[in-house]
């Protein structure tokens, strides 16, 4: 064989191994995250010896967030980012409609007909929840403000509440879907006080906006 034909089987196994350590880092795995609790929270009250229930219906979110893909802002605020690789376990409002359900179904003691049957006899909660901020900052915090609508099944009458606030996320993504996680703690906590003051006969009381 001659130097030049080694030379150019040598320059050729060369390109392949580059190609293929390109394709490797090209071809990093998705991440999915979750914005459900880590832990289920103790319930607030005592459900009614009938038994309680809720039901959470479909959310509305802004269109940007609707899908699968987290979205942060830049580090300059007007640029957003959609993370192909960082994804929710469903879309969006999809994720945060089921971890709030669970979230507010586990602090009543409450069975959640949101996605099954409900308790025989028992006219569930319905709940309407619609989110009107939900800005992420990588190394920054995660800005949100919802606000829902209660009412009995068997009623016209709505009850209407708000929550708003951020939470710290330092790091990378990590910290973004861990602020998401707290914020959803403390949404399902105000609408679970407000379902259970309603049950009781109660003046709502919304949450305080911060200072």
């Amino acid at each position: 064989m001659s130097r030049f034909a080694s030379r150019r089987i040598g320059a050729t196994a060369a390109l392949v191994l580059a190609l293929g350590a390109l394709a490797g880092c090209a071809s990093e795995p998705d991440r999915y995250y979750t914005l459900a609790e880590p832990a289920t929270p103790q319930p607030l009250v005592a459900p009614p010896p009938a038994g309680l229930a809720i039901e959470m219906a479909p959310l509305a979110v802004p269109e940007r967030l609707a899908r699968p893909q987290m979205v942060v802002r830049g580090p300059a605020g007007a640029e957003v980012q959609v993370l192909e690789q960082s994804r929710w376990a469903a879309s969006f409002e999809q994720e945060l409609r089921d971890a709030l359900a669970a979230g507010v179904s586990a602090r009543l003691g409450a069975t959640d007909a949101t996605r099954g049957p409900g308790v025989a006899g028992v006219l569930p909660w319905r709940i309407a929840v619609q989110v009107q901020r939900f800005d992420a900052t990588q190394g920054g915090q995660v800005e949100a403000a919802l606000g829902w609508t209660v009412r009995r099944a068997d009623s016209s009458q709505r009850s209407t509440c708000s929550w708003r606030g951020s939470e710290a996320a330092p790091g990378g993504i990590d910290g973004v879907a861990q602020a998401g996680q707290r914020i959803v703690s403390k949404v399902s906590d105000a609408i679970a006080r407000h379902i259970a003051a309603l049950q009781a006969g109660q003046p709502a009381a919304c949450p305080a906006a911060p200072g």
